[in-house]
């Protein structure tokens, strides 16, 4: 469907059915809107002509419910998809290239014969297009040059998970271009969780990309990380809002930081001869404790036992959360937090200002009151912390956390039931 054509249909209310599940009513006409930028952004930039066909494609970002660094050791998760999302107008090309401009930066240009992983690349748009392309192709699907244009509300520092969300978007409009839609939404993560490892080179784990992938909340228990166990269950905040607030605090330097709990996990499960903590016998770790804090020191120790808690209290708020005790899932926040903080140790980092996450935590914490909670949200050491906000407080918080910790610091979100789709 060309330009012209498919703005007609878009305003016509043709394409509403497709929306509506992914939106909801009350927020069409603003996606409306959003996908005219996209598509009139795509045409500025590319001048496909008057009858190229143009597709449209969105990708969620997430928020991490629980289960605060156990997936990469094999343990269990919970998230949820957010709607704050990524949408991209693509169209086919014939050259053996993909291009993808992201409004406010450089266009990424991939020639899909060069299958190196670089060096030069890590930890760019570049590296995760090719990784995904690539692993795609291994995985037995075709695969094709195309133009996008993308525009996001996944803000980069949100703690939304920019990244699971921008490879999700490039492997489902790879799957849906070139191999029929052969690949489900678990096959799409692992192979952005496989672009991450090996071409942008961060260690992270799948509970990301699985939930960007999937939508709605999701637990998912990784014990067999090529085959996961996903299950999905409805919400109710029961009178609160879902905040993330930005703590302002840089994080694109702490790679380092985050690799280095992946690492230390792994230490303590190799010093019991497995390679993650989910081999290890919770029993045994608890029973040698002293020989690890000898052979390793205290903090691989102490990050040993948040996984333990954390991935059984993954679980349990799954659990209570299917059973509509909100009271019991927000008991459960609260001591997932105080773990990280405590034992974990991700909600600060050793320069100036390192603190500020922390403060953020501990401010949102005290502005929620008791029946609310925080605690930190994903990697740590920098980026976001999450709070659970009853709504009479609602106004209250967002003002006094912004007014301590910068204007727009607060995102209130709410949880998407569709994962990565081809909406047009």
């Amino acid at each position: 469907m060309h330009a012209k054509e498919l703005l007609s249909a878009l305003y016509d209310g043709r394409f509403d059915d497709a929306l509506r599940p992914v939106y909801g009513e009350r927020a069409l006409k603003t996606v409306y809107s959003r996908i005219e930028s996209v598509v009139r952004g795509f045409c500025e930039n590319f001048d496909p002509g008057e009858t190229c066909d143009l597709t449209v494609f969105s990708a969620p970002g997430r928020t991490e419910l629980g289960g605060n660094h156990t997936d990469h050791q094999h343990g269990c998760g919970l998230a949820g998809s957010v709607d704050m999302d990524t949408l991209a107008c693509v169209a086919r090309c014939d050259e053996p290239i993909i291009c993808v401009l992201s409004k406010g930066h450089n266009p990424v240009r991939v020639d899909l014969h060069d299958t190196d992983v670089r060096a030069s690349e890590q930890s760019s748009s570049s590296a995760l297009v090719r990784g995904v392309a690539v692993r795609l192709r291994e995985l037995g699907g075709g695969v094709g040059g195309f133009n996008a244009y993308t525009e996001t509300r996944v803000l980069r520092g949100s703690g939304l998970s920019s990244s699971a969300a921008f490879e999700v978007l490039i492997g489902q409009i790879i799957n849906q271009l070139f191999c029929g839609g052969k690949f489900d939404s678990t096959d799409l993560a692992k192979v952005g969780q496989y672009a991450e490892n090996v071409y942008y080179g961060k260690p992270c784990g799948l509970l990301d990309q699985m939930a960007c992938a999937t939508g709605g909340v999701v637990a998912i228990d990784f014990a067999d990380p090529q085959n996961p166990a996903v299950q999905r269950c409805a919400v109710d905040w029961e009178g609160y809002a879902l905040v993330v607030i930005d703590s302002g605090a840089n994080h694109s330097d702490l790679d380092g930081e985050y690799a280095a709990i992946t690492r230390e996990m792994g230490d303590v499960a190799r010093f019991f001869g497995k390679t993650v903590l989910h081999e290890v016998d919770e029993a045994e770790f608890f029973r040698r404790e002293d020989e690890v804090r000898a052979a390793l020191g205290e903090r691989p120790a102490l990050r040993a036992e948040h996984y333990f808690a954390e991935t059984k209290r993954a679980v349990a708020q799954y659990e209570a959360l299917k059973r509509g005790d909100f009271a019991g899932f927000l008991a459960l926040v609260r001591e997932s937090g105080e773990s990280s903080e405590t034992k974990l140790q991700n909600v600060s980092v050793n320069r100036p200002d390192g603190d500020r996450l922390l403060r953020v935590i501990r401010r949102a914490r005290e502005l929620a009151g008791e029946t609310g909670a925080a605690r930190v949200h994903g990697g740590g050491f920098a980026g976001t912390a999450q709070a659970y906000v009853p709504l009479e407080r609602l106004d209250g918080f967002v003002a006094a956390m912004e007014d301590e910790f910068g204007k727009g610091c607060c995102h209130t979100v709410q949880i998407r039931n569709v994962g990565g789709v081809q909406l047009i």
